[in-house]
């Protein structure tokens, strides 16, 4: 059976509050729009809040187009005591004393200089890392120990927000690539130092472009609705950040149909430039984003179409 037509496609930005999986964030939406396609980008530990993009409709075609490669986050790391998890959620497994001075600012900023870089870092254990075609936190509930390989990542700054005495916690600010876990970096910081350490608080605050002014909540979501997402879709376009290359009417028929069009003129921030050969553009038309197509030689071809055009353009 053939799936029912969406009634529209949009991009959304919905700030996900502790305690929900991403998954459930999904199904709140699918609730709250009336929508079953419906998927996210960038799973987020139930533990976690903060910024989840979501796609609906034909704009789930969109979600592993994104390459959102730079995490935001405000972590606060506790010192003193490591879990089986790296946060909060998990099971104390070894403590240890914390330094007076390491709850002095100073030589929390020099330390976390020292984590800003590229590293191999190796997941959490919990985490949804696929080893095998077996997930890493499968396996660590079965209470098998999983070997887990490195991966390269990179911290691109790691600032300190304030140091807690009687918590013995910091807070920072991060910035980081995709698929750095910050659970990693709190675990591996604590055993460098010689204090342990877990994460205790995480919000993302950005994804890639999409920021937390850019965020609905689930609550006011449920509450309006379709007629939110109309007023507050994320731009399809420039959160792909590719230039628009506008359709003429008499183009669209070529478009649905895959056919090569003229290469022709696109727009970005800088102003409007020829489309160069290998470029990839954003099509778009009404406000909609009918496709992704790229320059080959002095004409466009097709790499991905939406028969429904994702709404947002501006």
């Amino acid at each position: 059976m053939s799936r029912r037509p969406s009634a529209f496609s949009a991009l959304i930005a919905i700030d996900k509050p502790v305690g929900l999986t991403s998954h459930d964030v999904v199904s709140r939406v699918r609730r709250a729009v009336g929508e079953k396609r419906v998927g996210h980008a960038g799973t987020l530990d139930p533990a976690a809040t903060g910024v989840l993009v979501v796609g609906i409709g034909q704009a789930t075609k969109l979600l592993g187009l994104l390459t959102l490669d730079r995490k935001g986050y405000r972590a606060t790391f506790a010192l003193g005591s490591e879990t089986t998890t790296d946060d909060a959620e998990g099971e104390v497994t070894a403590t240890a004393d914390v330094p007076g001075e390491l709850l002095d600012p100073r030589r929390a900023e020099v330390e976390l200089a020292r984590l800003v870089g590229s590293c191999d870092q190796v997941p959490p254990r919990f985490s949804a890392v696929s080893v095998g075609g077996r997930r890493a936190y499968d396996a660590a509930r079965a209470g098998e120990d999983l070997e887990l390989s490195a991966r390269r990542v990179t911290i691109y700054g790691a600032k300190l927000v304030s140091v807690d005495p009687e918590r013995c916690a910091w807070t920072l600010d991060l910035d980081v690539s995709k698929g750095t876990y910050v659970r990693s970096i709190a675990r591996d910081l604590g055993r460098d130092l010689g204090c342990l350490a877990h994460v205790c608080e995480l919000r993302r605050t950005s994804s890639g472009p999409v920021t937390l002014d850019d965020c609905l909540s689930l609550d006011e979501l449920s509450e309006r609705g379709v007629e939110l997402v109309h007023e507050r879709a994320l731009d399809p376009a420039a959160t792909l950040d590719l230039p628009l290359r506008a359709l003429s009417v008499e183009e669209i028929p070529d478009v649905m149909c895959g056919r090569c069009i003229p290469a022709g003129v696109a727009r970005d921030a800088d102003g409007e430039h020829e489309v160069a050969h290998g470029e990839r553009v954003a099509l778009v038309f009404g406000g909609g984003l009918a496709g992704i197509w790229r320059c080959g030689g002095r004409r466009l071809v097709c790499e991905t179409n939406f028969p429904q055009a994702i709404e947002g353009v501006r």
